[in-house]
């Protein structure tokens, strides 16, 4: 079904620039989406009330109580159950996901985004930027309430390259606002909520890392949702199918090397290597697909290379499909999942076993024929040959061919038959209409042909075909998407340079001095990039007696905000200062750092200090001021005696894709107390 591409709706946005897509719109996914969120509420209440009826039980010993508790307690089951079958059949209907004008290719499996609860920043926010910055946390209401919409508008992401960019830019900005917000040494409140996709079972943490992991959890599924929606019966179809599931497979191998200690089911390294194998044999079947867009010749050499071909989507999907009995994963993955794999598996190795027993009959070595080649060929189709045979004997012997190519026959008419039958254990698949089109199909095929090659002849029509092995000249990787960056300006550069201004930075609160020149000459010196440094104040100037100190950062000159201003742009706010003075805002860092002041150990110092005084100095007598340059010439001079590699920081903030960088550790859910899990 079309989409809407418009984004959710956020007033401070621009709507043609969130990539989300209207909740309220009544689309397939939105509509599985929205089941999903009602489905996950529901399983929580159920879990709520078992964990409360569990705790009864252990804590009465009145056996009316237990009872009556434990008559309680098989009914709460019995309601989790059926959820969490109703969550599994969300997660088999892959139907809404394919292409609409696509009826003629096998369905391909997407991941369902996991869902979350709204986060309100507003009231945590405001009082840390009070507390921790001294500033009035309403005055930053816009930027927090352009955080919020950003994130709601993630939980709807467009099925575009709009709605990945639009995953990526908040995960993003999600490293800027942990610097910003998150201290080390204090928690501020804030929960962040996320349900398993594959249980529903909801998790809850301050720690920002499980927001982190989810968004780039969103971002695979996205892709593999992307992948499912292209029209693979066009070459560029298919090239955008494999794209999409290749970096699906790739964002989730970040994921499962970066986050290792998942408190989330569906975010387990074990179940992340699956959905890795599950993406990449989807990219293979792609391949396989594209390969044969444009008709399969019946010829000797390309029918054995499609043989190959085929038997590597066998092979890939027979690796996923032993991934999902092992545990844990089989008790949670979707049993359609795991049929659908088994489907495949048998399909495509039956395809496999059809193609060689093709070139077998319907080509008969001529003196034409390139023998060596042809032979060549052959054996690197099979492990082993059967009853010692070898591979010239078999090309040059008419009956051999014939009962070697039946065999193979018999193997494939055998495997669509399995495949039929594991596909109608499954209420879901059955449902595919093409899918089961395209196994009766493949099955009639091979049939009719065995059924044109079969006479009434020896025992030797019980040889068993040997196995083909699997090879590909185009093999399904996975695909970093280091191409894709987002640019994403701060929300809160407003606070000043983060590396600064950041939750692990504590200073003294903000203090007013009063400068004032006496002979042009304020007493001290600036020196670093924004915000500029307090250095050289002579203790007896006016500055210093109004409680201006070595170390201070300027924060403000006059009205003027002068965070993010460097020496030069100071030194002019301060150089048309009259008599009457003007009053600076500092501050002063408890921690001092040398990434505001140095960079590789090169000072960038403005002198301050003017002209020496002379004898109607109003100074004391035992002042010692050394002679500087005149006030007017302090932009010629700096020119020529300083110079510094530090380019000046930028409101802007690059944020590229997770593998271009090293993320933090997920830590482990045992580090947080009961009432932050569910």
């Amino acid at each position: 079904p079309n989409e809407s591409l418009g984004p959710v709706w956020c007033p401070p946005f621009d709507p043609s620039n969130t990539g989300g897509c209207n909740p309220m719109a009544l689309t397939g996914r939105s509509k599985l989406q929205n089941q999903r969120a009602s489905l996950n509420q529901q399983i929580i209440k159920q879990m709520r009330m078992r964990a409360g009826a569990e705790n009864l039980l252990r804590a009465t010993s009145n056996n009316k109580v237990r009872e009556m508790v434990g008559l309680e307690l098989s009914y709460v089951n019995s309601n989790l159950q059926l959820l969490m079958e109703q969550l599994e059949a969300l997660n088999s209907s892959v139907d809404v996901y394919q292409n609409a004008q696509e009826a003629t290719s096998i369905p391909l499996i997407p991941l369902g985004l996991k869902e979350t609860k709204e986060v309100d920043f507003s009231v945590p926010f405001k009082d840390f930027i009070l507390e921790h910055y001294s500033e009035d946390g309403s005055s930053y209401e816009e930027e927090i309430a352009d955080l919020i919409d950003l994130r709601q508008a993630c939980r709807t992401p467009s099925r575009s390259d709009a709605g990945i960019e639009l995953l990526t830019k908040y995960f993003s900005h999600l490293p800027l606002l942990e610097s910003r917000f998150l201290s080390p040494t204090r928690q501020l409140g804030i929960f962040f909520t996320w349900y398993d996709s594959f249980t529903g079972v909801p998790v809850c943490q301050q720690n920002v890392s499980l927001e982190k992991a989810s968004i780039l959890f969103n971002v695979g599924a996205l892709y593999t949702q992307i992948g499912t929606r292209c029209n693979r019966q066009t070459s560029t179809g298919l090239d955008e199918a494999i794209t999409a599931f290749q970096k699906a497979a790739g964002v989730l191998n970040h994921l499962k090397e970066t986050f290792t200690h998942t408190p989330s089911y569906d975010l387990s390294p074990a179940m992340l290597s699956m959905l890795i194998k599950m993406m990449l044999s989807q990219a293979q079947e792609c391949l396989f697909e594209k390969i044969a867009l444009s008709g399969i010749r019946n010829e000797f050499f390309s029918l054995l290379k499609m043989a190959q071909e085929a038997a590597k989507v066998g092979d890939s999907y027979d690796q996923v499909h032993q991934s999902m009995s092992q545990t844990p994963i089989k008790d949670n993955v979707p049993f359609f999942w795991s049929t659908m794999a088994q489907v495949k598996t048998h399909h495509y190795r039956s395809l496999a076993h059809y193609f060689v027993a093709t070139a077998l009959l319907d080509h008969q070595l001529s003196p034409q024929d390139d023998e060596d080649l042809q032979e060549k060929t052959l054996s690197q189709v099979y492990d082993s040959m059967l009853d010692g045979r070898s591979p010239l004997d078999i090309l040059r012997k008419r009956e051999d061919r014939r009962h070697i190519g039946k065999a193979h026959l018999r193997r494939a008419v055998m495997g669509h038959e399995e495949a039929l039958r594991i596909h109608g254990l499954c209420r879901h698949l059955r449902k595919l209409d093409v899918l089961q089109e395209i196994l009766q199909a493949s099955h009639k095929r091979s049939l009719a042909k065995f059924t044109r090659n079969d006479q009434e002849d020896e025992f030797t029509d019980y040889l068993e075909a040997p196995d083909i092995i699997s090879k590909t000249d185009h093999k399904a990787e996975m695909e970093m998407p280091v191409s894709t960056k987002v640019k994403v300006t701060d929300f809160f550069h407003r606070l000043g340079p983060l590396s600064v201004f950041s939750a692990k930075q504590h200073w003294t609160a903000p203090r007013t001095v009063r400068l004032k020149l006496e002979d042009r000459d304020m007493g001290f010196t600036l020196k670093g990039e924004p915000p500029v440094q307090i250095t050289s104040l002579d203790p007896l100037c006016h500055a210093a007696v109004d409680g201006l100190k070595e170390g201070d950062y300027i924060v403000a000159v006059g009205d003027i905000d002068c965070k993010w201003m460097g020496v030069s742009e100071v030194m002019r706010l301060l150089k048309d200062v009259d008599e009457e003075g003007i009053d600076i805002r500092v501050i002063n860092c408890l921690y001092p750092t040398k990434s505001a002041t140095y960079c590789g150990g090169l000072p960038k110092t403005y002198s301050m200090i003017c002209l020496a005084f002379d004898d109607h100095d109003k100074s004391p007598k035992g002042r010692k001021v050394s002679k500087k340059g005149s006030f007017l010439s302090w932009g010629l001079k700096n020119r020529l005696k300083s110079s510094s590699t530090l380019s000046l920081p930028t409101a802007d903030f690059s944020g590229t894709l997770p593998w271009n960088k090293h993320c933090p550790t997920f830590p482990s859910s045992s580090s947080y107390n009961d009432p932050a899990l569910y």
